[in-house]
């Protein structure tokens, strides 16, 4: 459908637009017009043609005119000067003042259809090669990754993949906080509780941190002040980082990462590079751009007598992050889907509840005793994602070959395996909302760094909760129709069990449905199903809205699922199955547009790229989410309508049958964009 907007766009803009204001108001403006107008054309909704541009309500105010009138002269002139043999038939104005315009669909057709087919199908260029380095995940290495996490990763991995799509070149960072305060609470743990370090059966490391050596470690800080102390004992040897608790904190950190990310790859999430905070913390880099926010002004030494006195502050910083704990150690998001807003683990990438307005909207970058705070560690973190400092690390290959054809590599400050560049153009970190008050700080640096505010993106999202249901179902006790989830108290389904429920529940169902299919198909199945119904489920919202996830609901085959999509795809499968034969290369595309469901669903088909670039440019992979879904109502709506097989018109057979398999094509490519398989039976 791009080719059809483009062609409109491109008549439009050079002459027809001359043409029509030489008509109506014999100016000779026409060229000026036509240059500095910015004009929509797009597909129509029903009654509208195929598109329609608003072009005449932007020239009514120019030429003093109403829209009708100018809508009507526009099209004559159209179609006075159309060619033959464009996609256009005629335009034809509306009452309204829009111009539509009605496509030639034999034309347009063959190349919806026969495009589908291509790997480059729904590739777009907008993004000319610029480089974008998107950091996700970021979670703290001391538990297991909960369903509340998941949605940070699957938003991260899914615009990573609409960037790519859209001609980026794109760069994908997973921050580890190493040095945290909840790494510090799993080593008190381990060094003064007594807890082993071998997890019991039928739990991974990182579930037996979280679900025991964590939570309990922090419940016997309420009956043991004495341990506070040892608390934060550990975290300064660990920042040291060549001590005893350093190299104890090394393993267990490691150890939980290595488990957490087998659950990314599970899901189809990979990455480029793996950034240490203790790396950072070491590098030196903080001085450097510390030294740069002095040169430039950016901060001031408070000399107040307040309680800020001796600090540097950011002045006046929007209120970001106040009231948040300026001890806290960690930028994961760990509990950055806590979900209850409280903020119970301070020390975590989510930021507690603002302060009022009224109070001081200064920002503590250094307190008083020359120690920087949270932010600290962003600020220099963030000017090496937008390659604005020295690049201070070695990289090394991780010692786990990553699934996939991408090599993951470790920062290090030590041997390099080669010089590597990880920064970006620009740069969209994925955090949670509660966030957004440090990360306007950072945002606002940055672009004073670099003189561009769209430099350095934060891509906020709202948290995850479980339905009563669900939540019951996987053994968390709840007696409100929600469950919020906290890391810290313990309340949370880490994401390894959601997904074990859903594969046993789908593959139940599959054996049910085909009871003489193979192990290994049924296993193939339910892990595609299972592993798309969680991606779906975390990006068909807006990011602005909070998501209670039901497993019954989401593997619903009707609705807005992911299971109603790929069962789709499925249908297509057994069709093109039961035809027992390919369609020609060469078929009568003018036989197909007789029925409004064949034209529906090319038209869906062709909407692919549009798509792309809508998500591209709104970092938004709802869009995408939403395309897979109207794509699949189309042809539902075509397999209730339209018959395929045995109609007695082999002309009109193979024709069906090429659109049925240009759908299956382009249904698994755009599941594929949001990293969701598309089986063959369901």
């Amino acid at each position: 459908m791009k080719a059809l907007l483009e062609e409109i766009r491109q008549r439009l803009r050079h002459g027809v637009i001359q043409d029509a204001c030489a008509a109506l108001d014999g100016s000779g403006d026409g060229d000026s017009h036509a240059r500095t107008l910015s004009f929509d054309v797009s597909l129509s909704r029903p009654g509208f043609g195929d598109a329609s541009s608003n072009v005449a309500f932007l020239l009514a105010g120019r030429l003093k005119m109403s829209p009708p009138d100018i809508a009507r002269v526009i099209s004559a002139k159209y179609n006075e000067s159309n060619p033959p043999g464009g996609l256009v038939v005629r335009s034809v104005p509306h009452p309204s003042g829009h111009v539509n315009f009605e496509a030639d669909w034999a034309q347009l057709s063959e190349i919806i259809l026969s495009g589908a087919g291509l790997d480059t199908f729904g590739d777009s260029e907008i993004g000319g090669g610029a480089s974008v380095t998107v950091e996700h995940t970021s979670v703290n290495p001391n538990k297991a990754l909960h369903i509340g996490h998941v949605r940070n990763i699957i938003i991260g991995d899914t615009v990573s993949r609409i960037l790519r799509k859209s001609g980026h070149a794109v760069r994908v960072l997973n921050y580890v906080d190493d040095s945290g305060l909840q790494v510090a609470d799993v080593v008190v743990g381990f060094r003064y509780l007594g807890f082993s370090m071998d997890p019991p059966p039928g739990k991974t490391f990182a579930q037996y941190c979280g679900d025991e050596v964590y939570v309990k470690t922090t419940q016997r800080y309420e009956s043991d002040p004495s341990l506070e102390g040892l608390r934060h004992g550990i975290l300064k040897e660990i920042e040291d980082g060549s001590t005893e608790a350093a190299i104890l904190a090394d393993v267990i950190t490691r150890r939980v990462l290595a488990d957490q990310l087998q659950t990314c790859w599970n899901l189809s999430v990979y990455y480029d590079c793996l950034n240490f905070e203790s790396h950072i913390i070491r590098s030196g880099m903080w001085d450097a751009v510390f030294g740069k926010l002095k040169d430039m002004n950016l901060v001031d030494l408070d000399r107040s007598g307040g309680k800020n006195d001796g600090c540097w502050v950011i002045r006046d910083a929007h209120g970001a992050g106040a009231g948040r704990n300026e001890d806290a150690g960690s930028r994961g998001i760990d509990d950055g889907n806590d979900n209850g807003g409280d903020g119970d683990d301070g020390d975590t990438r989510a930021a507690k509840k603002e302060r009022p307005p009224e109070e001081n909207r200064d920002k503590v970058i250094v307190r008083s005793n020359g120690t920087a705070t949270y932010i600290a560690k962003d600020i220099p973190y963030a000017a090496w994602k937008l390659g604005l400092v020295d690049d201070p690390f070695g990289y090394v290959r991780y010692g786990t070959e990553q699934p996939g054809s991408t090599t993951l590599w470790q920062t290090t400050l030590g041997r390099s395996d080669g010089a590597m560049n990880f920064a970006g153009e620009r740069v969209i970190t994925v955090i949670d909302s509660r966030q957004s008050g440090l990360q306007r700080i950072v945002s606002d640096l940055m672009g004073r760094f670099k003189s561009s505010e769209s430099a350095y993106v934060h891509l906020a999202y709202e948290s995850v909760t479980l339905s009563s249901d669900t939540a019951r179902t996987l053994g968390m006790e709840t007696d409100k129709r929600q469950a919020h989830m906290s890391g810290r108290r313990g309340l949370y389904v880490d994401a390894d069990s959601v997904y074990e429920a859903l594969r046993s529940k789908v593959a139940a169902e599959t054996l049910k449905r085909h009871p003489d299919m193979g192990g290994s198909d049924v296993a193939r199945i339910s892990h595609d199903i299972s592993v798309g119904t969680i991606r779906y489920e975390m990006i068909k919202q807006d990011l602005d809205k909070i998501i209670t996830f039901d497993m019954e609901r989401s593997l619903s085959l009707e609705g807005d699922t992911a299971s109603y999509i790929q069962y789709a795809g499925a249908r297509a499968s057994r069709i093109l199955e039961r035809a027992g034969r390919e369609p020609p290369d060469a078929v009568d595309f003018g036989l197909l547009g007789g029925e409004d469901a064949e034209v529906a669903l090319i038209r869906a088909i062709g909407s692919f790229e549009t798509a792309v670039e809508d998500a591209a440019r709104n970092l938004s992979p709802k869009v995408v989410a939403r395309y897979c879904h109207d794509l699949a109502v189309s042809f539902n709506a075509f397999y209730e309508r339209s018959r395929v097989l045995g109609l007695g018109d082999p002309g009109l057979e193979d024709a069906r049958l090429y659109l049925v398999r240009s759908f299956r094509l382009a249904v698994t490519r755009a599941l594929n964009l949001v990293g969701i398989s598309a089986p063959d039976v369901m």
